[in-house]
């Protein structure tokens, strides 16, 4: 159960979000309307998982994944192109969230959940960036307006380089900070084992 703070901050970032997608309106930005979209379903997914999973997030992990959304919605308005490190920071901390996915379905298996972390945060990331290119081409192609930007092989190079960081802080921090996503009354969380 969310605590009235957790309830405000959750209602603040969707309304932030919200005043990017009228602003993407109002612009005729057709990848920050979709994007601010996007963003605000995936505020409503810690619910979601608590209600399928008998889990539950902290304010703090709520108000994580929401502030994912908000800086990946804000910088489809501009500071994508106009702040040199935003996209370090919104893939790094995508990345952090996609690995603790994994950490702890990993650790509520019983697994080492390190390997898994790396893997699937670098695979997700690979995947993201050939999405990317592709619809950024096939906008082009049609002369459409495209709802994702690609900036380019160094741009890539350096999304992929802050994915695994984000990974590689999950793998350093996940059992401090994701112990009530791991634990069940049928699988306390346990030493890593070497299983991958």
């Amino acid at each position: 159960m969310q605590t009235s703070v957790a309830n405000e901050a959750d209602r603040g970032v969707r309304y932030a979000i919200l005043a990017v997608l009228v602003v993407g309106f109002r612009r005729r930005d057709p990848g920050a309307v979709f994007n601010a979209v996007v963003s605000i379903a995936a505020t409503y997914l810690p619910g979601a998982v608590e209600r399928r999973y008998d889990v539950t997030f902290k304010p703090w992990q709520r108000t994580y994944l929401s502030t994912a959304m908000l800086t990946h919605a804000v910088g489809m308005l501009g500071p994508y192109d106009d702040i040199w490190w935003w996209d370090h920071v919104t893939h790094t901390h995508s990345a952090t969230i996609l690995g603790g996915v994994t950490f702890a379905a990993a650790r509520r298996r019983g697994r080492d959940p390190r390997l898994w972390v790396v893997a699937i945060v670098a695979c997700a990331g690979v995947l993201w960036e050939i999405a990317e290119y592709g619809i950024h081409a096939t906008a082009n192609r049609l002369g459409l307006e495209p709802i994702l930007v690609s900036y380019g092989t160094a741009d890539t190079f350096f999304d992929l380089v802050f994915d695994i960081i984000g990974a590689l802080v999950v793998v350093v921090i996940g059992d401090s900070l994701l112990g009530n996503l791991i634990s069940t009354d049928e699988n306390p969380p346990s030493a890593p084992d070497s299983q991958p």
